[in-house]
């Protein structure tokens, strides 16, 4: 297979967009939600083009906690519905992506037996946080009770259990000894969330011809004759125009609908950040769990080992969706803070912090509404002003990505006059197709389909799904040799760049690989990886410092890094 390089590649798909110059539906928008969107559209056979102003999954549906799951504390906010579809999500979602969706057993540190019982009901009606005051065994031990009847799915996931502090320090020992009790439940981790909204997204780009995705293109107007697009990559602009345009933009999707020329105010995210530690004494404690409870202020926050690290988060802070999110040094503190509350005989230190990142939340505006209790559930707003309608989605969650990309694509095929075909209910999602569930399963595929990856094929495996296959065969086709210590390879490179849409250095470091998210950026990995991109993208010398230069410049300023600017000379 001869690679051509991803501007060649990449210009074909614009080219084919420009000359058609028309759509069924123009999605903008390129984060979980619209590439399911997409996804479902192109199952229907609807042609669809999708566009991304910067690389997808890049914006909100990067900044997650990495979690899939039911949403126990909805309860609280009597949103039954998000509850119920929540954990169907969840757990079709660990049938349908088991390489990006797993398990996870999740331990909530009790303190108290009977507080919260009477604030509880004072919140439920008036959604108003008030004076931090703690949940109890009570209450929590009630809402676990309902989560297991909307959870379990046939014994899909099993029951809760309670432990008092003795046999909970048994399991927990460097828990606070001062807990009275431990709920443990379980919803689901998901590992890589962008490689899995990539894999969502190479389904729908598979499923039909006439459907294309391009990232790093943004809408920058609209006028009778269509939407109007700016190549970021070239700056060259272009319109299309399309029988329905769907906003999936996030939290900028008022900043999008303004360049449509459509007045809305539908949006009110928070900012939600966390840390990424290297700390083993921390992971050993977490016993492989997520430490899941509530800190001092009253605030949701999390404790959760992941690929050898800790994430710890989050927060919920009123955000500008014009300004960058950032993670900030207050912050920091309150991680620190909360991580001492917990597992008070750890000590955590700034050097441990390998990573950092921050998000805006896609909610719904909710003027004196408490954060902690906006909705998290999704509606669809019509606005039909100009020559097409445009649909705005406002909120959503990663969870329940499949499920409300078919409420969208239903509301679209209404509009067109066309009627649904194929459902997307427990439809295998691209690597998750065929998985091996058990070890002596997983052993067996990688000897029938990996032959001679050796260790290797454990990474594959898990970056990919059965998906590695297509990779290896790749692989196996001519030399190869490592890159960023093992990380990654120089023909397994040319695959993300031929079949997985690779623009920009970034795309590789923080989305196609976790080696951003674990803490093995370096300035001299970087360049690597650049000198080997180089080649395959068409770039000069001067594109390929430029791209060392911002990824580093992307890396200190958003993710808390400290890396040598290069030196040119």
């Amino acid at each position: 297979m001869t690679v051509t390089t991803r501007a060649a590649r990449r210009d074909h798909e614009l080219n084919s967009i420009r000359t058609t110059g028309r759509t069924t539906v123009l999605i903008i928008g390129g984060g979980i939600n619209g590439i399911s969107l997409f996804r479902d559209l192109s199952l229907q056979g609807i042609d669809a083009v999708l566009v991304e102003r910067g690389d997808f999954a890049s914006g909100a549906s990067a900044a997650s906690s990495h979690m899939i799951h039911g949403g126990i504390r909805y309860l609280e906010n009597g949103e039954f519905r998000l509850v119920r579809e929540s954990v169907q999500e969840r757990n079709g979602l660990l049938r349908t992506a088991p390489h990006y969706v797993k398990p996870l057993q999740t331990t909530i540190p009790i303190y108290s037996t009977f507080s919260g019982i009477l604030s509880a009901p004072l919140r439920f009606l008036t959604h108003r946080s008030g004076r931090p005051q703690e949940r109890g065994a009570v209450l929590i031990k009630a809402g676990l009770t309902i989560y297991d009847l909307f959870s379990r799915d046939g014994g899909s996931v099993p029951r809760h259990r309670f432990l008092g502090r003795r046999r909970s320090l048994a399991e927990l020992p460097e828990l606070d000894p001062r807990v009275k009790y431990t709920a443990t439940y379980y919803d689901a981790s998901m590992h890589d969330p962008e490689r899995l909204a990539l894999d969502v997204l190479q389904d729908g780009r598979a499923a039909h011809a006439a459907s294309f995705a391009i990232n790093y293109v943004e809408a920058v107007g609209r006028d009778d004759d269509g939407v109007l697009l700016r190549d970021r990559e070239t700056a060259q602009e272009f319109r299309i125009a399309a029988d329905v345009v769907v906003n999936t933009s996030g939290p900028w999707t008022d900043l999008t609908n303004e360049a449509l020329g459509v007045d809305s105010r539908f949006m009110g995210g928070t900012k939600g950040s966390h840390i990424v530690l290297e700390n083993p004494e921390l992971l050993e404690a977490t016993q492989g769990r997520e430490i899941f409870f509530e800190h001092s202020d009253g605030r949701i926050v999390l404790i959760y080992p992941l690929k050898g690290r800790v994430l710890v988060g989050t927060t919920d802070i009123e955000a500008d969706p014009r300004e960058p999110a950032r993670c900030t040094e207050e912050e920091v503190e309150y991680f620190f803070d909360l991580i001492d509350h917990v597992f008070p005989g750890i000590e955590v230190t700034p050097e441990q912090i390998v990573y950092r990142f921050s998000g805006i939340r896609p909610l719904p505006r909710h003027e004196d509404t408490a954060p902690g209790f906006v909705s998290r559930d999704y509606r669809i707003e019509v606005d039909r002003s100009g020559a097409v309608p445009v649909l705005s989605l406002v909120g959503g969650k990663w969870t329940t990505f499949r499920a409300l990309g078919e409420a969208l694509s239903d509301r679209v095929l209404k509009l067109i006059g066309r009627t649904r075909v194929v459902s997307t209910v427990g439809l295998a999602i691209g690597g998750g197709q065929g998985f091996p569930r058990t070890v002596r399963a997983r052993e067996s595929w990688k000897q029938a389909h990996l032959p001679g990856a050796g260790t290797r094929g454990d990474q594959l495996l898990t970056r990919y799904g059965t998906r590695a296959a297509e990779v290896w065969a790749h692989i196996e086709q001519e030399e190869d040799r490592p890159l960023a210590g093992g990380a990654l390879s120089t023909r397994e490179l040319e695959w993300m760049v031929d079949a997985e849409l690779v623009v920009r250095l970034a795309d590789v470091i923080l989305r196609r690989t976790a080696i951003a998210f674990v803490g093995d950026t370096t300035t001299p990995l970087l360049e690597e990886v650049a000198d080997a991109l180089a080649p395959l993208m068409g770039w000069d010398r001067g594109r390929r410092d430029a791209e060392v230069e911002a990824t580093v410049q992307l890396l200190n300023e958003a993710h808390g890094l400290t890396l040598a600017v290069p030196t040119r000379g």
